[in-house]
């Protein structure tokens, strides 16, 4: 892999770095996501190349389904209107005359931790990220697993964890990221009528009840998750990474005490080594080997 324009698109902002054959990054820079979405990237894009004519390839990480064979955002929610249906392979690759790559930012995030980061040397991968949503990522014997006719492959926020539970904004009950995700905490939250933000949730619960029995609950469903991806996928690791994580050693313990009875084999979990980094570190490599 020689140098790589890494892009992460979100929905507030939009982060690009120029990533080396071993994850350096020579060149980061954030900027405010603004529609029309797909001009703007173009031009943030052509002004990086022309001070950068040293970037080979452009690897692109959003929010969204997508077809990655294609290069195409086959839905993306309203955070970003009017990305559905955006060719971005194409029009890029047209505009820029660099080859261009594209997948789901937690798709990416996964990635990263393969190649470089907690889950390095594995083969069988499953990487959770707990936003503000449930991001998901899976490498299946070294490869990314996504794409799919509807580009909704591995989006494991959205399996069915409590049948008729928690409508979700993708208009189904039940799923997932409804339940650890952290808008799912500030829900239990405020149901429990507690006056205290998710972080400060895992700082109290050893003196508050409501607090501790909230943990419980939380521990609980991230772990019958991961034991029913196990079942599916049989990986060697679960990493889990997103704000939620960053708490990790308030609730970790009783994580792993509920998720230990559940496993059908022994199971390494691990805490992400990247933060927000891993967006485009993961884009970038979308090109490696090429």
């Amino acid at each position: 892999m020689n140098k790589v324009l890494g892009i992460d698109i979100g929905g507030t902002k939009i982060r690009m770095a120029i990533v080396g054959q071993g994850g350096e990054l020579s060149f980061d820079e954030t900027v405010p996501t603004k529609t029309p979405l797909y001009p703007y990237l173009e031009d943030q894009v052509m002004r990086i190349l022309k001070l950068h004519p040293e970037v080979g390839a452009i690897g692109i990480g959003t929010h969204g389904f997508v077809d990655p064979a294609k290069g195409k955002v086959i839905y993306a929610t309203d955070i970003l209107p009017g990305w559905t249906g955006t060719d971005l392979k194409e029009q890029l690759e047209r505009a820029t005359g660099k080859r261009v790559e594209v997948d789901n930012d937690a798709n990416c995030a996964a990635l990263a931790e393969a190649k470089i980061g907690a889950a390095k040397g594995k083969n069988r991968v499953v990487c959770l990220t707990l936003g503000t949503g449930l991001g998901g990522g899976i490498i299946w014997d070294g490869k990314l697993l996504s794409g799919g006719p509807h580009g909704g492959a591995a989006e494991i926020g959205h399996m069915i964890l409590q049948p008729n539970g928690v409508l979700c904004p993708c208009g189904r009950r039940g799923c997932y990221e409804q339940y650890v995700s952290g808008t799912a905490l500030n829900r239990r939250i405020q149901e429990a009528g507690l006056a205290i933000n998710s972080r400060e949730l895992f700082e109290v619960a050893a003196s508050n009840p409501k607090a501790r029995q909230l943990v419980q609950e939380f521990t609980a469903d991230l772990a019958q998750g991961i034991s029913s991806l196990q079942a599916i996928f049989d990986m060697e690791i679960v990493v889990i990474g997103g704000g939620v994580s960053e708490s990790a050693p308030l609730w970790w313990d009783p994580f792993m005490q509920q998720l230990e009875p559940l496993l059908l084999n022994p199971l390494s979990v691990k805490v992400a080594e990247f933060g927000n980094e891993a967006g485009v570190l993961g884009a970038a490599f979308l090109v490696d080997g090429e």
